[in-house]
């Protein structure tokens, strides 16, 4: 979007968020109300600090003005069950291996009220939306994993809640400076948990130390690692960047073993600089 709003095809405005991350929803009433053709596009679940938008209240709004919505349901679906017929989204996109299907390959629904031009053109035989031959093979399989995540979506959401709440206290326990970003403890996705941890001598190589003990975290997204500036969502946070943040993310995979395995290695990484 910024994209093509330097070339001039749009005007862009980014609705502001609460010091929880939360986006508000006067806000972007107040912006609706004052642009007409409007294009929303928000995020359901944020991938780096787990808060989730109000999807109903967003699309009812949406409808109220005759605006276009798009959300990036990519960390949602899988996870969460989606009503699209009380969702009143025009667009949602997903990707398969968010509920481990395989990688490099989506979905996009479009609601039958909107008519896209294609950005392949070609054959007909896809419904003259993408010419070219499709990937079967990621298309099955991102069908069959969708199918398991749903009928295992209670059973794998317990456990995986489970472990990121100890998680979460065992990081509180051992390391009691520590504070969780965003939304991640207050009913935000329950896969995510971004954690400020206090200040270190070491903080720029703890993501690697990590790395190289066997525990995988991340500083921000896994689409903007080739970035130099930092997580553009925890600056809009304004989270105190002294301080090292880093996200754990979980699946049903997933131990209290390897937490356990997680948090001594962070414990030991401050009781070498102690």
């Amino acid at each position: 979007l910024e994209d093509l709003e330097q070339r001039g095809h749009i005007k862009l405005s980014i609705v502001p968020i609460d010091e929880d991350g939360n986006v508000i929803i006067s806000e972007l009433e107040n912006l609706l109300s004052s642009h007409d053709n409007s294009f929303v596009s928000l995020m359901h679940a944020n991938n780096e600090v787990g808060n989730i938008l109000p999807i109903n209240e967003v699309g009812a709004l949406c409808k109220k003005y005759n605006a276009i919505f798009h959300s990036d349901t990519v960390q949602s679906v899988g996870h969460y069950e989606h009503n699209l017929e009380q969702e009143h989204v025009d667009f949602i996109t997903c990707a398969a291996h968010k509920f481990h299907g395989p990688k490099g390959v989506g979905a996009l629904y479009i609601n039958s009220r909107i008519k896209v031009r294609p950005f392949i053109t070609g054959g007909p035989q896809e419904r003259n939306m993408r010419g070219g031959t499709e990937n079967v093979y990621g298309i099955v399989g991102l069908a069959k994993a969708l199918e398991i995540a749903h009928r295992d979506m209670e059973t794998d959401r317990t456990k995986i809640e489970s472990v990121k709440n100890y998680m979460a206290e065992q990081i509180k326990e051992h390391l009691p400076e520590a504070t969780f970003n965003g939304g991640c403890m207050n009913d935000g996705l329950y896969t995510v948990l971004n954690v400020c941890l206090p200040s270190n001598s070491m903080a720029e190589m703890m993501i690697y130390n990590l790395d190289i003990a066997g525990v995988g975290v991340s500083g921000g997204s896994a689409c903007s690692s080739g970035s130099n500036t930092g997580s553009h969502v925890l600056n809009a946070l304004k989270v105190d960047s002294s301080r090292p943040s880093i996200r754990f993310s979980f699946s049903k995979f997933n131990t209290k073993e390897e937490v356990d395995y997680a948090v001594s290695k962070l414990k030991e990484m401050y009781t070498v600089n102690a």
